[in-house]
């Protein structure tokens, strides 16, 4: 069986990072990451042959083809570019075919690579980083395992202003924490909720939502955000759905449907009387109507407080004496040898990190006690990790 489509390059450099590591035997990789044995002993062979150069996808184009453009030719595309700098490879295209016969002048699809080879074109805007969905279950057995939070999305109150509501969730009993309508959903709304409900009803172990702000990032490692972080801090993992997938979080969906029927349709007057509205629905979805996931019970009859208490000051964390600490830079970088900086996350400015020894250069990212990713000295990046599940 052969790599997947997607991501070939990332999975063969996880597959290589996990294997270095020494923790993992060929054949549970080569089944996990679906591929045959041949091919992973290959793979191996070429990296340990080439380093991590054999990864990078090769073309199989022939390197040489009758159709080649000429040097004259190349030649005469960079004079003209070089000339006129802003013009674009058709415009350079049709200079070209006023001295060349047509049989000679490349597309404008080659002009414009020659161009690009010959470092003559700016750079595209990098695209937007693509989060590989890895479709996690997220089924806890036990109230507190998994909490949900969730703005249910913007909606306009009859004054004219808009209400964004937080709504935060028990992902086992279904026990609504709270409902408020915010100004704006941003961390600094956001961070003194939260911290009445976790003092209200202890500290979940996970906290799950999507990837929109303030909650992830899809450009960050890990999708930390700031607010992400301050949950780690609490000794609460961050978990996420897959980008798109609205449905991992069924059961908090499901409570937002039926929020919007009962308490926005029509909506409140102003954010005083929308909040009464919120209220009186978080009460009776609590404490009256009963649930057929939960055996016709409600869930205040199956909810228990979290025996993990909120902290009332976060304290430093000492990484044990395997991982290394190293401070994240104002810019999210940290400092590796004399000159080399290593982009980690500008969510972690001015923190700690730790480094653990996996292998001959290759060393597991944490902060505090969540995994971060995969640091290669080779390449001198950080990988993801993708695992997110309960």
């Amino acid at each position: 069986m052969g790599w997947k489509v997607e991501s070939m390059e990332s999975k063969k450099k996880q597959f290589i990072l996990l294997y270095e590591t020494g923790k993992f035997s060929k054949v549970e990789l080569c089944r996990d990451f679906g591929i045959s044995r041949p091919t992973g002993d290959a793979l191996i062979k070429r990296y340990r042959s080439e380093g991590w150069d054999a990864l990078d996808e090769r073309s199989k184009d022939p390197r040489r083809h009758p159709n080649q453009t000429t040097e004259a030719v190349e030649a005469a595309i960079v004079k003209l570019r070089v000339k006129y700098p802003n013009w674009g490879a058709r415009k350079v295209r049709t200079l070209l075919l006023r001295d060349y016969d047509q049989g000679v002048v490349p597309s404008a699809t080659t002009v414009n690579n020659i161009m690009r080879k010959h470092g003559l074109t700016a750079p595209r805007r990098k695209a937007r980083r693509r989060i590989e969905n890895q479709f996690p279950i997220f089924d806890p057995e036990e109230p507190n395992e998994v909490w949900s939070a969730d703005f249910k999305g913007k909606f306009q109150m009859l004054d004219g202003t808009y209400c964004h509501p937080l709504t935060v969730a028990d992902s086992r009993s279904r026990y609504l924490f709270l409902i408020k309508g915010l100004e704006r959903p941003t961390t600094e709304y956001c961070i003194p909720l939260f911290e009445k409900a976790f003092r209200e009803n202890g500290l979940p172990l996970q906290m799950h939502t999507d990837n929109g702000a303030p909650f992830g990032s899809s450009l960050s490692l890990r999708r930390m955000t700031r607010l992400s972080v301050w949950f780690m801090e609490l000794g609460i993992t961050p978990v996420y759905s897959d980008p798109g997938h609205p449905e991992q979080n069924g059961r908090h969906e499901r409570m937002h449907r039926e929020l919007k029927a009962a308490a926005t349709r029509p909506p409140g007057k102003s954010f005083r009387s929308q909040q009464k509205m919120f209220d009186r629905f978080l009460e009776e979805y609590n404490q009256v109507r009963p649930h057929e996931a939960l055996g016709m019970r409600t869930p205040a009859a199956v909810h228990t407080l979290s025996p993990r208490e909120y902290p009332q000051v976060i304290r430093s964390w000492d990484y044990d004496a395997a991982k290394k600490p190293r401070y994240v830079t104002h810019n999210g970088a940290i400092r590796w040898g004399h000159n080399d900086f290593i982009m980690i996350s500008t969510a972690l400015s001015g923190k700690y990190i730790g480094l653990e020894q996996l292998a001959d250069g290759v060393w597991a990212v944490y902060y505090r006690h969540v995994q971060l990713g995969w640091f290669s000295e080779r390449t001198k990046r950080v990988y993801e990790v993708t695992e997110f599940r309960v």
